[in-house]
């Protein structure tokens, strides 16, 4: 995966401010309970500044984050010793990740998925998930579905303007291939100016039935797939979808 989230990543929590973090990883543990798997080490991909690992961590679990963006892991550091936290957190391309041993459980949330745009990437993935996982042990992500990316992503553009930070964020989905580009614009104060900076982030559109291909052949059964923050399954107009997974031996 190409490095991304260099300068954002110092503004990412401000911009993020309104997801509910605690929610996330409450989600995760009835996941958990609900295909009577209780976990003790947990490596969460895609970490970014390590709020649902911190999340976690407070809830007992030993948590590793793994991130491609040596910026967002600084953040998610700093973040995890002011609270004391013994979270371990590695600067590696999640689709090629290495750990020092194997995990109860795994976890890649907010999308993180989507942004591996190669199959093939995607498909070594999760083939590392099996290996890393120990036996009885559960797989638990989630993707913007193929709904979102076609009507509420789509072509759109979002901003939102304050004192110090304001940003512009322009879609353009691709139907056809798949992927989605995201132009992200930010003005940030600094002394009497701003200074702007620009990032370009993609993201690939995968339904279910292509993805429950993929981790098959990975090894990996699907146990669950969810409509977000429930356990029903996912509607034709569900946006956020919840895969449980487990390893197959």
């Amino acid at each position: 995966m190409e490095e991304i989230y260099g300068d954002f990543a110092y503004y990412y929590d401000r911009l993020m401010r309104d997801v509910d973090y605690s929610m996330w990883a409450d989600y995760v543990a009835d996941i958990f309970d609900r295909h009577g798997c209780s976990p003790e080490l947990v490596a969460d991909l895609g970490c970014g500044t390590g709020s649902f690992c911190l999340e976690m961590a407070q809830r007992g679990y030993d948590m590793t984050g793994i991130d491609v963006s040596a910026e967002m892991l600084s953040v998610a550091k700093q973040k995890a010793d002011s609270a004391n936290a013994g979270i371990l957190f590695l600067n590696q391309d999640m689709s090629s990740f290495e750990l020092y041993g194997t995990m109860d459980a795994i976890t890649c949330l907010m999308d993180s998925i989507n942004y591996i745009t190669y199959k093939n990437d995607l498909k070594r993935l999760f083939r590392l998930v099996h290996n890393y996982l120990n036996p009885g042990g559960i797989f638990v992500f989630d993707i913007n579905s193929p709904y979102k990316f076609e009507n509420a992503l789509s072509s759109n553009v979002f901003c939102e303007t304050s004192e110090d930070v304001s940003y512009i964020w322009q879609n353009s989905f691709d139907k056809r291939s798949g992927l989605c580009r995201f132009d992200l614009t930010f003005f940030v104060k600094e002394g009497k100016y701003y200074r702007r900076f620009d990032e370009i982030h993609y993201e690939r559109s995968y339904g279910t039935d292509e993805l429950g291909r993929m981790l098959q052949g990975a090894g990996l059964a699907v146990q669950g797939i969810y409509d977000a923050f429930a356990f029903k399954k996912p509607g034709p107009r569900s946006e956020r979808i919840f895969f449980a997974c487990a390893k197959q031996e």
